[in-house]
């Protein structure tokens, strides 16, 4: 029932949020490269992994987000599957909210410390190469998303992460699974037993637009998330029903 009304507020913020005016931040990114065609999560039992994939009608990943200089409104770009996985399902301890697994690029930050993703022998300068990460996300009324990245207060004992986390305040990892693009598909690899072995469960696929903010107050009090969802560029289903189901 938890998961139930968690999808169902999810799916009526995310409603509103392509409904509403087109001049939103990140507008300006909105072409086909995120206009969502197809998705598919795949169990690949030969190699016992499950494959994230994504098609647009454009280029996966090809636009990437322009950099700004500051950590504070730094601009995401993300291709995300919201599912109905657990909190503990990923590594996290238990929390309300939604499992997702979120492709992302944004070359104002590198926030995948124990990753060298372009290989040049450098962990902190290929934040705009396309990267996974699992976050839980919740309802936010303060962008007009309305959703962000779950944030908990620093140093709270009752919270785990698991070890490949950056180390910020969220429910946010950094797991360094492959990401590849390809033509018009955006995909990544993920061993099974990462997910504690989970191959039935739903999901969908999302397009959005997401920016960081280092204010000094978060925790839903401040002005800003830390990391938000400012703008929503499509929903696989049209209403974020979370329909679709692991292929084997």
């Amino acid at each position: 029932m938890k998961n139930f009304s968690s999808i169902t507020i999810l799916m009526l913020l995310l409603n509103f949020a392509i409904s509403a005016s087109a001049q939103k931040p990140g507008e300006k990114y909105n072409n086909k490269d995120y206009k969502l065609k197809a998705a598919q999560v795949t169990y690949e039992s030969r190699i016992d992994a499950l494959i994230f994939e994504i098609t647009v009608e454009g280029q996966a990943g090809k636009t990437t987000p322009t950099p700004v200089g500051s950590m504070k409104g730094a601009p995401v770009l993300g291709y995300v599957f919201p599912t109905t996985l657990k909190s503990q399902d990923i590594g996290f301890s238990a929390t309300e909210g939604i499992v997702a697994m979120a492709l992302t690029s944004h070359p104002d930050m590198d926030d995948t410390p124990l990753w060298d993703e372009n290989a040049d022998g450098q962990f902190e300068n290929d934040g705009v190469i396309w990267h996974a990460h699992w976050v839980v996300l919740n309802k936010d009324e303060r962008v007009p998303g309305g959703l962000s990245v779950k944030e908990f207060k620093s140093g709270d004992k009752g919270v785990t992460l698991p070890k490949t986390a950056p180390g910020m305040p969220m429910y946010f990892d950094s797991p360094g699974f492959n990401v590849i693009t390809e033509g018009s598909a955006i995909r990544v690899l993920i061993p099974a037993f990462r997910m504690h072995h989970k191959k039935d469960f739903k999901f969908d696929a999302v397009s959005c637009y997401m920016q960081m903010s280092h204010g000094e107050d978060h925790h839903g009090t401040g002005k800003e998330p830390m990391l938000g969802v400012y703008n929503v560029y499509g929903v696989l289903s049209g209403n974020l029903s979370l329909p679709y189901a692991v292929k084997k």
